[in-house]
């Protein structure tokens, strides 16, 4: 049943990246340094790959070009403009120019971010069962370390361990809520998929280009680059093997 697909990958995508990112936090920090850029990159190529070769082309079947192409560069203005209002953070740094502002603000803004993701895993699911799990490793892939980053954020904002965690598992609960209202709307109005895998696609593309790619930029060596170029490619190739499939 459709509904149990998307309510199983939706509380991957949120409860799993928490669990993901706390067990992360249990490492040494000698193994985390290394294991969260691996992380970055790989995420970066799931999202690029599943916003080029899985949301857009599935928008393009169903609507006109020059439409869709228009909602995808609307959206990347949208995200940066909600990302300057800190209403979508994702910070992957150790220092930041955010870190001192209220928990509590970006709590908000990752519930409301988490809810977008419960409302993309459903427009993917709806669409087809294959591209719906592509998507879902999408999110799943950049949510593990934007979540580690949100840990570190709460944690400068003077959380307890304790606290982080369980107030970024409870703003991370908004996905279920997303995908099912979306389950719901969306499959009586089909008309607007299209547009929502194209905002879809342009949060994913934002996302990589905005947050991720300019942290792998911190490393320049030639060893570090070839690894963030293979595990990109690696993010690139987990969405076509699905995107085959379909």
């Amino acid at each position: 049943m459709l509904i149990t697909w998307i309510v199983t990958f939706s509380v991957l995508g949120s409860v799993g990246a928490i669990g993901g990112a706390a067990a992360l936090l249990l490492f040494p920090d000698r193994v985390r340094i290394t294991l969260v850029p691996c992380l970055i990159s790989y995420a970066t190529g799931t999202l690029l790959g599943a916003a080029f070769l899985g949301m857009i082309p599935h928008a393009l079947e169903h609507a006109q070009a020059p439409v869709v192409l228009a909602t995808v560069l609307a959206g990347i203005i949208l995200f940066f403009l909600l990302e300057k209002l800190v209403l979508w953070h994702h910070c992957h740094e150790e220092k930041c120019e955010v870190h001192g502002t209220a928990g509590t603000l970006l709590l908000i803004g990752d519930a409301f971010h988490n809810f977008i993701d419960g409302v993309v895993i459903a427009a993917a699911f709806i669409t087809s069962i294959p591209f719906g799990v592509a998507t879902s490793l999408a999110v799943i892939a950049h949510e593990v370390p934007q979540e580690i980053g949100d840990f570190g954020v709460l944690l400068e904002s003077g959380y307890s361990k304790k606290k982080a965690f369980i107030y970024n598992l409870l703003s991370s609960v908004s996905t279920l809520p997303g995908a099912i209202i979306a389950y719901f709307y969306l499959k009586t109005s089909q008309v607007i998929i299209p547009y929502i895998l194209a905002l879809s696609a342009a949060s994913f593309i934002y996302i990589a280009i905005a947050d991720l790619i300019p942290s792998l930029h911190k490393k320049v060596g030639p060893v570090a680059s070839i690894r963030q170029l293979i595990l990109i490619l690696a993010g690139v190739g987990t969405i076509l093997f699905f995107r085959m499939h379909h």
